[in-house]
């Protein structure tokens, strides 16, 4: 069935009307992929051209020499397939943000990338909407399976299901992190805190965080899991955290303004009435950190490289697994992205599964690791001498991620085309709460009520 493609004005967040075959693009169904057969290997002198698509390349610095750097190795490695790296078309600041209008936009053109890197939290509208392919259909499940088990070190467990749908592999998860608690050591001392002992509850945080502010006048701490800029990767986090959940297991039910959340919420507002953390936008809030201004940071460990450059001679960085709230134990979830492709042409598919494999590569993740600070999704690499073994020991930034790897759970996406605008009003309203002074509980509830009329009705 030919499908109807929505218009260029029309925007993701917005309600579109879709039939169960509807949507941006192809789907598995009725596409190449769901031949039972994989898409043939590339013959030695046969050259194809793929597009590549990544947010790291709108980020200046280690995320776009980094790339870069990749890229031009898989290349030397595979001369015959050219490689287009490009961003997402778009305006944003935040250059993640412009990734799924700026595939659908493509999509809408009939020129999607072949190989796009999209964050999790858009995992259910980037297979279901705008046509990602089954990388099991693709090119066989025991090809994807010898790829997490890698040629020496294979994939962390709770990393490899992460682009997975209904026992299907779609997205091989690429980078991430979980929440690291990153603190400047030096500000401990000034203000009398050990920095041998940082804060392990987020009472503890709250006390030392005060004690930072009232002796040294910088900012005490500040958390980058509460506007709509971050995302929710880290709100669901200190939500899981607490007990709760922002949308039922089931998915058919948000739960973001239950008592767990509202006191995630409270807590936070209570940082900034205080005085204790700095209103800043998420920018400005890990730009403050990076300059020795704020003494404690919960961040994805993507911008590591911009804390250890600002901190370079002139103040001792150092970093700590995510605080725990009283009686609870802390369940860190993941940011990041996973690798997809949209190649409809067989040589085009089987081109951006040789670049996926090579991205998720023990050799590319050394890089990545190294160059941006994002974890190794092979694990095994960090106690492996010709791997990260050094490096990790002369960067002991990375533990804490390493540490918290295995009992993460996903970032969970919410349901439906519609689902930007579910997670972009819980978090107007969590940083409303927490900067604005709103009422955490009816401020919450107010915007649960208008995000489940959102909600896809089965």
């Amino acid at each position: 069935m030919k499908k109807t493609l929505p218009g260029l004005g029309v925007l993701v967040t917005s309600a579109l009307v879709l039939t169960a075959c509807g949507g941006l693009g192809t789907t598995t169904t009725d596409s190449a992929a769901s031949s039972t057969d994989p898409v043939p290997e590339l013959a030695p002198d046969q050259k194809v051209s793929i597009v590549f698509e990544s947010y790291n390349y709108g980020m200046a610095g280690a995320w776009t020499d980094t790339f870069n750097a990749l890229i031009d190795e898989f290349t030397k490695q595979n001369p015959n397939i050219h490689v287009t790296a490009q961003k997402p078309q778009g305006n944003s600041p935040n250059p993640a943000t412009d990734t799924i209008s700026s595939i659908q936009s493509q999509t809408v053109a009939g020129t999607p990338p072949d190989v796009a890197q999209l964050g999790f939290s858009d995992l259910d509208f980037t297979i279901h909407q705008l046509g990602a392919h089954s990388l099991d259909d693709l090119v066989g499940k025991a090809s994807v399976q010898k790829n997490f088990d890698g040629a020496k070190y294979p994939y962390a467990p709770t990393a490899r299901t992460l682009g997975d749908w209904e026992g299907s592999t779609y997205g091989v998860p690429f980078v991430f992190s979980t929440p690291v608690f990153y603190y400047n050591a030096t500000l401990f001392e000034q203000a009398g805190l050990d920095p041998a002992a940082p804060p392990k509850t987020w009472d503890e945080v709250a006390a030392a965080a005060s004690t930072i502010t009232t002796k040294t006048g910088k900012g005490g701490v500040y958390l980058d899991c509460l506007t709509k800029t971050a995302k929710d990767w880290c709100f669901q986090s200190l939500v899981r955290s607490n007990g709760g959940r922002v949308i039922a297991e089931d998915r058919s039910s948000l739960t973001f303004a239950d008592d767990p959340a509202v006191q995630v919420a409270d807590m936070a507002q209570n940082l900034v009435q205080s005085g204790s953390t700095p209103k800043l936008s998420q920018q400005q809030g890990y730009e403050a950190f990076a300059r020795g201004d704020v003494g404690m940071i919960l961040e994805t460990s993507a911008i590591q490289g911009t804390f250890v450059k600002g901190a370079k001679d002139k103040w001792d960085l150092r970093a700590t697994t995510m605080p725990t709230f009283a009686g609870t134990t802390p369940v860190p979830t993941n940011s990041g992205a996973s690798l997809f492709t949209f190649a409809s042409d067989p040589a085009k598919q089987r081109a951006s599964w040789e670049l996926i494999k090579f991205l998720t590569s023990e050799e590319a993740y050394t890089k990545i690791a190294q160059g941006i600070g994002y974890l190794p999704l092979r694990t095994g690499l960090v106690d492996d001498p010709a791997g990260l073994k050094e490096w990790s020991q002369k960067n002991p930034l990375l533990a804490p991620n390493i540490a918290q790897l295995g009992s993460m759970e996903p970032w969970i996406s919410m349901p439906g085309n519609n689902y930007l605008q579910i997670r972009d009003g819980m978090m107007d309203a969590v940083e409303a709460v927490v900067y604005q002074d709103a009422d955490p509980k009816s401020t919450l509830e107010a915007a649960q009520k208008q995000a489940a009329a959102l909600l896809p009705s089965e």
